[in-house]
């Protein structure tokens, strides 16, 4: 049986020895990428699962060495064919995190900064959010929280939740009058300890 699998012909390599070298790569060692190629594959990966914002792609091809001329370039390009438009990022990413996190308009601009999204881009499409939406969005959190503190008493109930809405954004009139009439219609009255 070994003549037919040619073990016995092989010789096998002592432990002191070093392991055979592995055998060349052709497709390794077949021509370089074109560097634009590379490029258009990296940008068209990162906008395949969601939009990024112009800032986040560049940042992702500087990460993987593309040359900063060819990137602006493809940047530029995609901007033209509106692969890449950081106001419709923006408009999007207030949608869906405003509602599903209950984010307020701080926050919002504080991720769509830390996005890369220019300041002016953010403000127009923040000016597109309803105080009415902002504001139940903020009772929804306090419902929502309210359900898991009715073991402690009102004062630190109203901390906790003033302090949960700030988190997310809300300042602190609002916060507190939220939390006002909220604990009052669950009939719990904190007017005395605010």
């Amino acid at each position: 049986m070994d003549a037919w699998t040619q073990r016995a012909s092989a010789p096998t390599p002592a432990p002191s020895d070093p392991v055979a070298p592995a055998p060349p790569d052709p497709v390794a060692q077949g021509p370089d990428a074109d560097p634009e190629s590379v490029a258009r594959k990296i940008l068209l990966d990162q906008l395949t699962g969601q939009a990024r914002s112009r800032k986040e792609l560049s940042d992702k091809l500087v990460s993987r060495d593309v040359p900063p001329e060819i990137a602006t370039r493809l940047l530029d390009r995609f901007e033209e064919v509106g692969l890449v438009d950081d106001e419709a990022f923006a408009r999007s990413w207030i949608a869906s995190r405003q509602p599903g996190k209950g984010l307020a308009r701080r926050a919002l601009a504080q991720e769509l900064r830390r996005k890369g999204v220019d300041d002016e881009v953010a403000r127009e499409a923040l000016d597109e959010i309803d105080p009415a939406d902002e504001e139940a969005a903020a009772r929804a959190l306090v419902r929502k929280k309210l359900r898991s503190l009715s073991r402690v008493d009102d004062t630190t109930a109203t901390r906790r939740l003033v302090g949960m809405l700030a988190r997310k954004g809300y300042g602190s009139g609002l916060a507190f009058a939220v939390v006002r009439e909220e604990l009052a219609e669950a009939g719990r009255d904190a007017d005395g300890d605010l």
